[in-house]
């Protein structure tokens, strides 16, 4: 029985700024999501973990490189777990998005017709990549622990296959920037062992 950990990349610049940026290269790191980053792989240290997959977008792949530089693990990219087409709405700031076209993102989850005549991808186009590469680790990698380094809504899609999530629950869930999301496997049947699994000191426990 091994565990499919699901990685949500370190904070980076559009995070900051609130810019949906998709897949727009050049997007870094924060300093914040760099230390973000090393703390995970510091947790991940103790997961016996054999291999790292990462989406080929640069924030998700600095992050998976300083998980396998903490873990001597190099890291296998793989469309799969891009982060999803926003289409018309990359690079645009989020209260702009919201002004002109309401709340996108409850369309998203809700599969309305106007997200994919605005050329971004579908929910449910995204839940089928994501099992695509489920299913090669699954196949790759037996009774293993490996590493998906992606971004949130992959996540968000991976956890909808198990868990009866509505459009709003979706919407309201905040998958935190390099926190960890196990899943366990067995059979090709999967329960959730972990949500938003970070490091103590990321907690506000005062």
């Amino acid at each position: 029985m091994g565990h499919i950990i699901f990685l949500r990349h370190g904070q980076a610049k559009n995070n900051t700024e609130r810019i949906l940026a998709g897949r727009t290269e050049g997007v870094p790191l924060t300093d914040v999501g760099i230390k973000q980053a090393e703390h995970t792989a510091e947790l991940l240290k103790h997961m016996n973990v054999s291999a790292i997959y990462s989406s080929p977008i640069q924030r998700a792949k600095h992050t998976a490189e300083i998980v396998g530089n903490h873990n001597s693990l190099d890291v296998t990219i793989d469309d799969r777990l891009i982060e999803l087409d926003m289409g018309k709405f990359t690079g645009v700031p989020y209260d702009e998005i919201f002004t002109s076209h309401g709340n996108v993102f409850m369309k998203f989850y809700n599969g309305e017709l106007e997200i994919a005549h605005n050329g971004v991808e579908t929910f449910s186009e995204v839940k089928k990549r994501v099992l695509g590469i489920v299913d090669h680790v699954i196949e790759k990698h037996p009774d293993e622990n490996v590493v998906l380094v992606t971004h949130m809504d992959p996540i968000k899609a991976m956890l909808s296959t198990i868990v009866d999530l509505s459009p709003t629950n979706l919407f309201e869930l905040i998958i935190e920037n390099a926190s960890l999301n196990l899943f366990r496997e067995k059979d090709r049947k999967f329960s959730l062992s972990g949500l938003n699994v970070m490091h103590p000191s990321r907690f506000d426990l005062r």
